[in-house]
């Protein structure tokens, strides 16, 4: 399915200034916030695809290859999120941004939520292309990716050997600070440990105090039978390690189906196209079908015009919901010969004229219909 218009998605002119972007972002992100609507999916949908457009129009390279190259600026595994298998973080983080650049306390303030105590890692994404035939079978397939992971030094606690995490003094380990601002007391998260209630004194060299380096990962994924382009499946803990310790975030591997160049698949069903002769659509018979279990052998009626479709049950794809399969459509198209040596010129010559259309090749029937149209 197509991606809508970042700026459609928005409600703002292509040549709109930064300024009209955020401030259409704003409304929009309060709106659709699932705070806001809580158990409604499509509101989450959507509060995620504002988020995303915000992402590429509110940096200017980006927006500069959106409008240049459109949303084939961020494919082959590259998005707004942060570029090549780097994508899929959390959209509330641009709403904090945006939310906090306006001066209105932390986002979680705002709708009445509480702040997360336990540091959280990132979600990761990874594009994962696919053939017809796994998607059909189902399959398994090992990833190799780079993360940041937990520090082996300092067992991700960020604190060098003999050292420790301690009390942030700036926030008194609340982790977050309260300013107060005329009548109103705004809450944020403490600047100096980030929320997490606790600082560094001797920080680890191997990390620099961060408590996560990059590591090669590799994970094994199960490829279910029946999935499509845009499915996504979850691995547990497999995303980023949260900075300072904590719970690591997942990892989210988005299905992409190659195109087969035989079937065309729609939903559970799988079309395809089969050329046929034209002495075999007027006489009939029977041809090998390919299908994705092996070939079958389908009876073509004498006198099958082009264009005549035929359905072979349960042979398309699996439902990834049911224990169900789509059918296999199969469309025939009659070919007409290019060119004809004498003899065959001649017996089709002799066939026309025993059909009685060598002067009229046009049924009578239409001939019929058009004059009563023209009113002739």
């Amino acid at each position: 399915m197509a991606k809508e218009d970042y700026y459609k998605l928005l409600g703002v002119e292509r040549e709109a200034k930064a300024e009209e972007i955020k401030k259409a972002y704003r409304k929009l992100a309060v709106t659709y916030h699932p705070d806001k609507n809580p158990g409604d999916k499509a509101a989450e949908d959507k509060f995620k695809k504002i988020s995303e457009a915000y992402e590429a129009l509110s940096d200017t390279d980006k927006r500069a290859a959106y409008d240049r190259y459109g949303h084939a600026a961020f494919e082959q595994g590259a998005s707004p999120r942060g570029g090549a298998g780097g994508g899929f973080h959390d959209p509330f983080d641009i709403f904090r941004e945006v939310f906090s650049s306006a001066g209105g306390g932390t986002f979680e303030q705002f709708f009445g939520g509480q702040q997360r105590g336990r540091p959280q890692g990132a979600d990761l994404r990874y594009d994962l292309e696919i053939t017809l035939e796994e998607a059909a079978h189902g399959t398994e397939k090992e990833i190799r990716y780079r993360r940041p992971v937990a520090c082996q030094s300092c067992s991700g606690s960020g604190a060098a050997a003999g050292s420790k995490r301690v009390s942030c003094s700036t926030c008194g380990g609340m982790g977050k600070v309260s300013t107060a601002r005329g009548f109103f007391s705004m809450t944020q998260t403490c600047p100096t440990c980030q929320g997490m209630g606790t600082r560094v004194v001797d920080p680890c060299k191997s990390c620099n105090g961060q408590g996560r380096t990059i590591q090669p990962s590799t994970v094994k994924v199960k490829i279910p039978p029946g999935v499509d382009s845009g499915v996504q499946l979850r691995s547990t803990g497999h995303g980023e390690a949260a900075p300072g310790g904590g719970d690591a975030g997942d990892l989210y591997v988005v299905i992409h189906v190659k195109d087969n160049g035989l079937f065309e698949r729609h939903q559970d069903d799988l079309y395809c196209e089969v050329p046929i002769s034209f002495a075999l659509a007027s006489l009939g018979g029977s041809i090998d079908i390919p299908t994705l279990e092996g070939k079958v052998s389908l009876k073509i009626p004498a006198g099958t015009q082009s264009g005549t479709r035929f359905r072979l049950k349960g042979k398309g794809m699996p439902s990834l919901k049911s224990r169900t399969k789509g059918d296999q459509i199969v469309q025939v198209h009659v070919e007409v010969p290019k060119s004809l040596n004498a003899d065959q010129r001649k017996k089709l010559e002799t066939f026309a004229q025993a059909c009685g259309n060598l002067d009229t090749p046009v049924p009578q029937s239409f001939l019929d219909k058009a004059k009563a149209f023209l009113g002739k």
